[in-house]
Order: C-alpha cells, then structure tokens, then sequence
C-alpha cells in the first residue's frame, strides 16, 4: 500500500476518492502499516480548507489533524459553509469529533468604534469574526447570507487584479481574474475568492518570469523593495520545495498596500451578521488579534489593534449580541492573554481558540495552548462539540438556548456540562 498515493489522494477532485482514500488511511492505521498517531488533548477550532485558502481539503485536513495528534479538529472557511459537511463526515470516518463554521468580515462603522482599525490589517472599520459550532440543518441560510456576498468579493478582486496588471506591466506580467485567479480556488463549489488566492496566482506568474531562486529574490528586493527575512530566504533559495509557492506567497503578503483595495459593501454590518448567526443556531465570537510589537511569532509588522479601546469593544460586542471571544494563545504576550481572559471572565464571554491554519509549513496543535492555565480553551471545545450534537435536533436547543441557560446559568457549569455529554 502506497501512503504517500493515498494521502495525495485526500486532495483529489471527486469526493468519493477523497473518502475512499481517508478510509483506507484509517484501516492501514489500524492494522499496524502506519505508526499510531500521537494520543493528546490538543485541540483546534480554526483549521481552513481549499473552500477558502488552505493545501487541504476538508478530508486531507481531518486526517493531518488526526496524524498530528489533535483531539478535536474545527473548520474555519472564508466566507464559505461548502466544506462542513464533508469535513464532519472526515471525523467520523477517522473517529475524531469535529466542529464546523465560518470565518467573515463585518462592517462596524456603525458602532463606538467607527473609525479605528479593529482586528483587520488591512483597513479601518472592518472586522474579522466567526461562526462557531453551525448546526448542519441551518448552514442553507448561512449560505444565503453569504453567496452574494462572495459575489460582490469577487468584484472588487477583478478590480485588484487589475491594479497588479498595472504595477507590473514593465515587467511584462499581467494577471486576469477569470483566467488566473478564479480557476484556483473552489469557488465554483460554494468556495471564496480571497487576497491569498490573487498572490498565488502572481507567484506563480513571478516564477514564470524569474525563475526560482536568487534572480527572483533580487526582483523582490531591488524591484518591489520588499524585506525578504533571513528565514524566507533560505526557503526561497530551497528550488526544489514543494512548499515554494506558499512560502513566495508569504513574502508578498508581507505588504499588500500595493493592490488592496478596501472592502465595503460586501462586509454586513455587525449587528446583521451576529443576528445570522444567532438564528441558525451558531456561536458568535469576535477574533482578538491585539496590538503587535515585537511579534511573537515573528511574521508581522508591528502595528496597532484593539488593545488601547478594548473596554469599549467590549462595550460594542455586549450591544450586538455576541457569545464569545476567539484568540490564539501562541499569537500574544503573555499580558496581552492575561487581559483578554479577565475581560472574557469578568464580561461573561465564552472563550474558544484555535490556531490559523492555512499553510503547509503551519503546525496544527499549537503548543502554547498547552499551558495548565489554557485547559479551559479545550474544555470549551468540548463544549462546543456538545452544542453541535445538541442543536442537530433544534438548533435553537444549543449552548446558549434557552433550556441550556435555565439548566445552567453559571458560564462554567454549562461549559462542563456541555463538554461532559461530548465526551
């Protein structure tokens, strides 16, 4: 039996071969051909697929989170609900629990904080937050929220795209939207569009034209003036990696201010958003990222967040109906975390993490988490997975229905109870 065949086999087209491939991983597993996967209580509630931008399906994500030693396992697309199903019949097929949502942008120039760059570093008044823990019966109407949307998205990537054209055009690159860019994403099966789909497509174009190694690392440096750090250095002068367009991607991500352009009509205002989410029987929470300094994880520019006003995003959060706070702990310091888990206790915030997952060279347990004072993050994913198995028969029956909150008022005894009865 040939592993490597059938792990390639977790990203082909059809669904069924995908499947076929996982179940033949599992029992070659099983049968002692494969070493045992690590046994932990890892978990991740932020993984993404090739629905939004990802090097896996939601089959092949299911596994390497499997072979990782991941407990518990969660998709998080871009604007995109298409990869949920498959991905919870990956868990099962694997013996692994899942969780399913979406990851969007919102709109909150309406709000206290009009005017302030949020959790997005892109643009001011924009905010990333995400659908956790989606019953499978409502993810239709979560879809009909989101498709036009999707839509309006790919708009202004045309407009981008263009912008690209022009900047190299002395170079003799273009890069055309429909021909280049949308047939390397997933969106003609309910995917999104995204930044990280437009600079795939240029890095390709990129290597076309300079080759790999030193004559297109002099081109980034000299022509573009873009840093490229000791570390992406080494990988782009690695020619033979089969991780070379992802790691040339995240040069040129390091600075996208020469295409972006601003997202407007397609972001929902908050309020609207949460009110989706909360009626199809979801957990809304806002995605902490704080201010950066020097960056713990070393790829970002410093630059600052929410933390100067997180009083009163709080403020804004209590006001537009959200359940929970979503943070990483291997993103910030360890005063950043200590203050956003006071805020979470004192404010009566569901807390749920999980590490951005959305490139090969990205490990999906996140080792930070580990910490004694951060069980509560894997607590609250068991939690989580209790209120999916809750709202399959009524996703008004969930963590923060109506039933639940009159059996247990108290955040953290429902957050055991919940986890309990997913255990």
């Amino acid at each position: 039996m040939n592993i490597c065949q059938l792990e390639k086999q977790l990203n082909d087209p059809s669904l069924a071969a995908r499947q076929e491939a996982l179940t033949a991983l599992v029992n070659a597993e099983k049968a002692g051909e494969i070493p045992a996967a690590p046994i932990g209580s890892d978990v991740n509630n932020h993984i993404h697929t090739w629905y939004s931008f990802s090097p896996y399906s939601p089959t092949a994500a299911v596994w390497f989170a499997h072979r990782a030693g991941l407990s518990t396992a969660g998709i998080m697309d871009h604007d995109s609900v298409a990869g949920i199903r498959e991905f919870h019949e990956a868990g099962r097929i694997v013996g692994m629990a899942t969780t399913g949502g979406m990851e969007c942008r919102v709109y909150v120039g309406d709000t206290a904080i009009r005017g302030r760059r949020v959790n997005n570093p892109d643009q001011n008044d924009i905010a990333y937050i995400a659908f956790h823990g989606l019953p499978v019966a409502s993810l239709p109407a979560v879809e009909a929220f989101i498709a036009p949307r999707r839509e309006m998205r790919c708009e202004r990537n045309r407009k981008m795209c263009a912008r690209i054209s022009e900047k190299y055009a002395p170079y003799g690159i273009s890069l055309d939207f429909d021909r280049d860019v949308y047939p390397v994403s997933k969106a003609a099966e309910g995917g999104s569009v995204t930044e990280r789909h437009i600079l795939w497509a240029l890095s390709l174009k990129l290597i076309e034209k300079f080759g790999r190694g030193e004559g297109l690392i002099r081109f980034l440096r000299a022509e573009l003036g873009l840093s490229v750090s000791a570390k992406n250095e080494g990988w782009l002068l690695d020619v033979e990696s089969d991780k070379y367009v992802y790691d040339l991607l995240g040069v040129l991500k390091s600075d996208t201010s020469f295409f972006y352009l601003p997202a407007d009509a397609e972001c929902a205002p908050i309020a609207e958003a949460v009110a989706v989410c909360e009626a199809a029987g979801g957990i809304c929470a806002y995605a902490y990222l704080g201010d950066v300094g020097d960056s713990v994880t070393g790829d970002k520019r410093a630059q600052k967040f929410e933390d100067e006003y997180l009083d009163t995003l709080f403020d804004v959060l209590k006001t537009t109906g959200f359940r929970a706070v979503t943070y990483m702990p291997s993103r910030n310091t360890p005063a950043q975390l200590a203050r956003i888990r006071e805020k979470c206790r004192a404010e009566g915030f569901f807390q749920i993490s999980g590490e951005d997952i959305n490139s090969p060279r990205q490990s999906f347990v996140c080792v930070a988490a580990r910490a004694p004072e951060f069980d509560n993050l894997k607590e609250s994913t068991w939690a989580l997975i209790g209120h999916e198995k809750r709202t399959l028969k009524d996703p008004k029956d969930g963590f923060f229905g109506a039933a639940a909150l009159s059996e247990h008022p108290d955040l953290e005894a429902r957050t055991a109870a919940f986890a309990a009865s997913a255990r």
